[in-house]
């Protein structure tokens, strides 16, 4: 997901009077291209999720649970990208494992809108998108231990110190990503911004449901992770990259 504008204002949200929760984006307001609009609705009926709202745009209600071998049409490891963005990562991935599915969570629809050009364009059909907010796919659309592996490639950061609240790995999110992923699931962390990444490990070594699937302070680079503009710009700027992957333990 792109770095939060320097003046965004984290009650701009037009989600924010039916959340009882906070959440860790700002939804800004903002038109689709004409390619954009088109691929919305010439391809949405393939790769867009149809979801049930909960009163706000990117709710997901309660009991809306889906049955990826009816959506995807067959049984296969299910890998989901929350803050997918552009599409950029998971169309890639998509393409170079036809032997997997894949599901994009984003809330931005434009973001959603050039991941459905581009997976169409490569032939990705092994791919679908969400427009929601990836807690509440998490806890409400995604079935419990249906998923392979979970990614959470460079969120937005809320660098600010009044906004860190926002961040999205923060103490909830590895109950939600338990109860999602299955036994000996990963769960695939990476975050050009050092308090962070910090932030992630801690938070992972208190969750119970995990153990590390690395040795040492960091893991190594994914190498299923293609180099995106977001790394990039990190990069630029002289920011190290780092990962983090754990492993879901068996429950009990």
């Amino acid at each position: 997901m792109p770095d939060p504008e320097p003046d965004a204002d984290p009650t701009a949200s037009d989600d924010a009077v039916f959340r009882k929760r906070t959440v860790s984006f700002v939804r800004r307001s903002g038109r689709m291209s004409e390619a954009q609009e088109c691929a919305w609705s010439e391809l949405a009926a393939h790769y867009a999720l149809p979801v049930p709202r909960d009163g706000a745009t990117t709710s997901v209600r309660a009991g809306s649970e889906i049955d990826p071998a009816a959506v995807f049409g067959r049984d296969a490891p299910l890998i989901v990208e929350i803050g997918s963005g552009q599409g950029h990562a998971i169309v890639h991935a998509a393409s170079a494992r036809p032997d997997a599915d894949f599901l994009a969570v984003e809330v931005f629809k434009a973001g959603l809108a050039r991941t459905m050009l581009d997976a169409d364009r490569v032939g990705a059909r092994n791919l679908r998108v969400v427009e929601a907010n990836a807690p509440e796919v998490l806890e409400h659309l995604l079935p419990e231990a249906s998923v392979d592996e979970l990614w959470v490639f460079f969120p937005d950061p809320w660098h600010k110190k009044k906004h860190t609240k926002r961040r999205l790995v923060a103490p909830p999110f590895p109950t939600l990503a338990a109860r999602a992923l299955r036994d000996g699931g990963v769960l695939r962390l990476a975050t050009d911004w050092e308090d962070y990444a910090l932030q992630m490990r801690a938070v992972m070594a208190d969750a119970a449901d995990f153990e590390p699937a690395f040795e040492g302070e960091w893991a190594p680079r994914f190498d299923g992770r293609i180099v995106t503009a977001f790394e990039r710009k990190g990069t630029a700027k002289g920011r190290d990259i780092r990962d983090l992957a754990y492993r879901r333990k068996a429950r009990s």
